[in-house]
Formats: C-alpha cells, sequence, structure tokens
C-alpha cells in the first residue's frame, strides 16, 4: 500500500486503475527475476549459460531485498527458489535455501547498507555471492551423493559478482520509478 494511502484522513476511494497501478509496481521486483530467469535459459549458444540462472537469481535477490523487502516476501523468494531448482535441474531445495539465506542476510544488513555507496554493497555482495555458490556447490553434492569439482562454483560466483553492476544499474532506476507503489 502507498504511504499516502495509510495517512488518516477522508480522500475519495481508489480507483480500479490505480490499484491496478499499485499491484503491478509491487510485483515488479519478482516479475523481473523470473523473467530474467527464464531469458538465462533461451537458446542463446552461450559457452557456459547453466552458471547464469543461479548468478542472476541471487543479484535479483539480492537488490530487490535489500531495496525493496515489502515487494519481494519470502513466500515469494521461496516460490522463486523453487522455480530455480526446477529449471536448473538442482536437488530440490538448493535453490529454495540459498535463496532465502541470501534474503535473511540483506535484510539483516539492510539498515547498514543504505547508508553506504554502491561500492559498500557490491563489496558485500562479493561475500555473499561466493558463500552461496558454496553453499549450491555443497547442497548439490550432499543430496547427490557425488564429488563435485568445485570450478563451478567458483565460476556462478564471479558471473555473479560481474552480472551484478550489470543489472543494479537498471534495477535502480526501477527502483525509483516503476517499482515505487508510492508514485502510484
Amino acid at each position: 500500500m502507498a504511504v499516502i494511502d495509510r495517512r488518516p484522513g477522508i480522500r475519495p476511494r481508489a480507483s480500479l486503475g490505480r490499484r491496478l497501478d499499485v499491484i503491478a509496481r509491487v510485483g515488479f521486483p519478482a516479475c523481473m527475476t523470473v523473467l530474467l530467469m527464464l531469458l538465462t535459459q533461451a537458446p542463446l549458444e552461450i559457452p557456459e549459460q547453466a552458471a547464469l540462472l543461479p548468478a542472476v537469481s541471487l543479484c535479483c535477490v539480492w537488490f530487490w531485498s535489500l531495496f525493496r523487502p515489502d515487494n519481494l516476501p519470502p513466500p515469494v523468494v521461496f516460490l522463486i527458489g523453487l522455480f530455480m531448482d526446477l529449471l536448473g535441474y538442482l536437488p530440490p531445495g538448493v535453490g529454495i535455501f540459498t535463496l532465502l539465506a541470501v534474503q535473511a542476510l540483506a535484510l539483516a544488513m539492510r539498515r547498514s547498507l543504505a547508508r553506504r555507496g554502491f561500492i559498500w554493497v557490491w563489496g558485500v555482495f562479493a561475500g555473499v555471492a561466493v558463500a552461496a555458490a558454496l553453499v549450491i556447490w555443497l547442497l548439490t553434492m550432499l543430496l547427490t551423493f557425488r564429488v563435485l569439482l568445485p570450478y563451478p562454483a567458483v565460476f556462478i560466483a564471479a558471473l555473479s559478482i560481474a552480472i551484478f553492476p550489470i543489472l543494479a544499474v537498471p534495477f535502480a532506476a526501477a527502483h525509483r520509478s516503476v517499482a515505487d507503489p508510492d508514485q502510484a
């Protein structure tokens, strides 16, 4: 609900168009995350394209959990994680656990990172991405009962760190405009 709608006072009921606008703005982070996840699965003939799915998912959940936590609640992150497990052929629960852990870290660090600049947010995300890639690698090994090489985890972490600024710039613009329910 927009801030203006929560203030006491007498005002006319919101029109259907305004209510739909608020719903679209609130749903923007989840819809963009799912859309980007689907885009990573398009046949683009990119080498190591499979690593894009967890990298993009981590970036999206981190950014939106940091700047619009009300628009990306834990049940939505759970569904995004389940979608990541299904699209990425991961053992069930790996994506869910990882994305919920990333969201919990973002929410815990939200107040201190909000006052910092982009370099701080990116630097903290780099540490979170390395830890998340390690968790994905370890959980996949535990749940498939196989020893896996660590190279895919290193590549996912590096790709996540490299992709974050590319996604953060348009997300920051959307955060101030399209995804802001207060502007509805």
